[in-house]
């Protein structure tokens, strides 16, 4: 049996695999194939309640509580978009409402992720996160 991972060492495991690139293009490259590792959204859960506002590509994010333990799907149609996902989904995924709520999230500027988005990137970013912040909470 696999033992969970504690959202620091999921964080610093995606610190090391991201800053292993040397440029840029490489590290971009990296978040798009994370992207593309996302589980297909069952069309039923692309609904106007599962939509992120305030994120420039369509991005829907589908929460649900299973013995105290949020499972996260998520989708979005910009490749890059996706590949956020796929690092949040990492570090959100499978927690407890309270694990949510607490956990920091310096590990982004550790990347130095938010310096090289888009304006508009990053504030989907932030809605994405304090969307399934919000969640966490209102399960507290």
């Amino acid at each position: 049996m696999t033992t969970k991972k504690t959202f620091s060492e999921v964080q610093q495991d995606l610190v090391t695999r991201f800053t292993h690139f040397d440029n840029w293009k490489d590290r971009y490259k990296y978040l798009i194939d994370m992207g593309k590792t996302l589980q297909a959204m069952p069309d039923e859960f692309k609904t106007e309640a599962n939509l992120i506002h305030g994120c420039q590509s369509q991005v829907w994010i589908h929460i649900i509580e299973k013995d105290g333990v949020l499972n996260l799907q998520a989708t979005s149609d910009a490749a890059i978009v996706s590949g956020l996902i796929a690092l949040l989904l990492k570090v959100y995924n499978h927690r407890t409402p309270k694990e949510i709520s607490e956990i920091p999230l310096d590990f982004l500027a550790e990347m130095d992720l938010i310096q090289h988005l888009s304006p508009n990137r990053s504030t989907g970013l932030y809605h994405m996160i304090k969307r399934i912040q919000a969640e966490a909470d209102a399960r507290l």
